[in-house]
Order: structure tokens, then C-alpha cells, then sequence
């Protein structure tokens, strides 16, 4: 596999695909924390979050296409306008999904599965309605544009370094939120023991609402960032879906860092063994090596230690 090519070459394919899985990464680290929380602390398995994300990046296409048409002077700053507003959307549509059905089905996993594996076809049916069967694609302002040539060979793309910018702002971001914040002491509390956190006087429904809209949320600022990578279609979610719950569980389902540990483990053993091998057999590779690791330690690269 490697004796085709030279030392300086295979140096130069190992740096620029381990670049590609860092975007990769960032994309796997923006999906797999909104579900880590949603599927870590709460214990809901969300088969329609790949729809939430291709929300965000539908929010982001129209944003586009309003700045480009009404306020062409500020087409540069859009995409800030539309991760905000790609986060206020998916998170809305998560809290009134938690309270119209999820709610209904806690410690039911396998009912919460089908329900939410329905909720996905039918986002899908009216994204198709709404923007159409085929793909969209946005246009990216020009200070994301181009690239950054780091050798005669390797050239990093600007686009790129803005997406792992963001999602290392945002892991950031959600750390101090769930370990330094108030909400964050109560949302833990709920994991740790529910009818002790609710008898102290925590407000556990609206915590689980806030919950789950924060990882929706965070679902439709990933779907913004997709669109720097990729085109956006009514069933691109479903692409993401199962790399993400790949994620989580090998990650450890309670532990952020062992999300973003599990996120970049992923992301460079595909991106490396998709140039030497074709991407079915890099994904095949990948699961049986997640596989193995997990017969080892069944929860996880990392995990949350409780009192029993």
C-alpha cells in the first residue's frame, strides 16, 4: 500500500489528509456533542439529529440568499447572522419536540427510537417539499475563500480553518456551560440521581426541555458549518447519523472530552485510510477497530463515575 510512493510523499498525503480529518473532525465534534448531551445525560436516542443539523444549514442557504439579494454590503457577515439564528431554530423545533413527544417516552429507549426515526422521515418529506429533492449549496464570503499554502504540496483551505476554529469555540464554550454554570450543576444533578435533584427543588422537565433544545441547537450551528464543506440535501443528515453515534458511544455517552477524544480518533483513521483504500472499506476498518476497543471497555474511551 505505502511502497508506491516516497518517503517525502507519503509525508505530504499524511499531512494534508490528516488536515481533512481535522474538518472532518469539526464536523464530527459540532454533531456529536449536541447528541452526547441529548444521548449522555439524558439517555434519549435522537435518530432525527441529522435532520436538525441539515435545519441549521437550510437557515444558512436562505440567510444567504436574503443577504445576497437585500444587503449585498454585508454578504460578508452573514454567516455569523446565521449560525445565530440556525441555533435559535433547531433549538426551538428540539424544545417543542422534547415537550410534544419526548417527554412522553422517557425510559422507553426503544419507543423513542422508532419516534424519533419517524420524526426523521417526516423532516426529511417536508424539507423535500419546502426547498426541493435536489442539493443546495451557499456562497461563501470572500474572506473564506482561497486557501494557505503551508508547502509546495500541502495547501490548507481558509474555509477549513474557520470550521475547526468554531467548533473548538463551541466545545469550549459548552465545557464551561455544563461544569462552571449553575445550569449546568443542575443538569448534572438530574443524570446523577433524578428524584433527588427534583426533591431539593430543581425543576427536572424544564431541564430536560432546556436540554435537549441546547443539543438541538447546537445540531443547527453544525449544519451551518456543513455548508462550508458540503451541499445541503433533504437526506444529508442521515450521512452523519450513524459516524455521530459512532462518536458518542466510543467516546464514552456521559463524558464531553471523551466525545472530542472519540470525534478526532474517527475522523483521522477515515480520512488517512480513505486515500489508500476505498471509503466503504475505511469505514468497515474503522468500526471493527471501534468495536474491538469497545469489547475491551464496554463504556467507553472515558466515563462518568458515579456513587452506586
Amino acid at each position: 500500500m505505502f511502497a508506491d510512493y516516497s518517503t517525502s510523499e507519503l509525508m505530504s498525503i499524511f499531512a494534508m489528509q490528516g488536515f481533512a480529518g481535522l474538518i472532518l473532525f469539526s464536523v464530527f465534534v459540532l454533531m456529536a456533542l449536541g447528541l452526547a448531551i441529548i444521548f449522555g445525560q439524558m439517555g434519549v436516542i435522537n435518530m432525527a439529529h441529522g435532520e436538525f443539523m441539515i435545519l441549521g444549514a437550510y437557515i444558512t442557504y436562505m440567510t444567504s440568499n436574503v443577504f445576497a439579494d437585500y444587503m449585498p454590503a454585508l454578504f460578508g457577515s452573514y454567516f455569523f447572522v446565521a449560525m445565530i439564528l440556525a441555533f435559535i431554530a433547531a433549538g426551538a423545533l428540539g424544545m417543542l419536540v422534547e415537550w410534544a413527544m419526548i417527554r412522553h417516552l422517557y425510559h422507553r429507549p426503544l419507543d423513542t427510537l422508532l419516534a424519533t426515526w419517524g420524526l426523521s422521515l417526516i423532516l426529511q418529506q417536508l424539507y423535500r417539499t419546502i426547498f426541493g429533492a435536489r442539493e443546495v449549496g451557499v456562497s461563501l464570503p470572500d474572506w473564506l475563500m482561497g486557501s494557505i499554502q503551508l508547502t509546495d504540496i500541502v495547501e490548507v483551505p481558509i474555509n477549513g480553518i474557520f470550521v475547526m476554529t468554531l467548533a473548538i469555540g463551541i466545545s469550549i464554550a459548552i465545557a464551561a456551560l455544563m461544569y462552571k454554570s449553575r445550569w449546568g450543576i443542575q443538569v448534572r444533578s438530574v443524570v446523577q440521581n433524578r428524584p433527588m435533584a427534583g426533591a431539593v427543588g430543581i425543576n427536572t422537565a424544564k431541564v430536560d426541555r432546556l436540554t435537549f433544545g441546547l443539543g438541538c441547537g447546537i445540531a443547527g450551528v453544525a449544519g451551518s458549518a456543513f455548508t462550508m464543506i458540503g451541499s445541503t440535501g433533504p437526506t444529508s443528515g442521515q450521512l452523519y447519523i450513524v459516524d455521530t453515534f459512532l462518536v458518542v458511544v466510543f467516546g464514552g455517552a456521559t463524558s464531553l472530552l471523551g466525545t472530542i477524544a472519540s470525534a478526532f480518533t474517527i475522523s483521522q483513521a477515515q480520512s488517512t485510510m480513505e486515500f489508500f483504500l476505498s471509503g466503504s472499506m475505511a469505514k468497515v476498518l474503522t468500526l471493527l477497530f471501534v468495536v474491538f476497543i469497545l469489547m475491551l471497555r464496554p463504556q467507553g474511551l472515558f466515563s462518568l463515575k458515579m456513587r452506586k
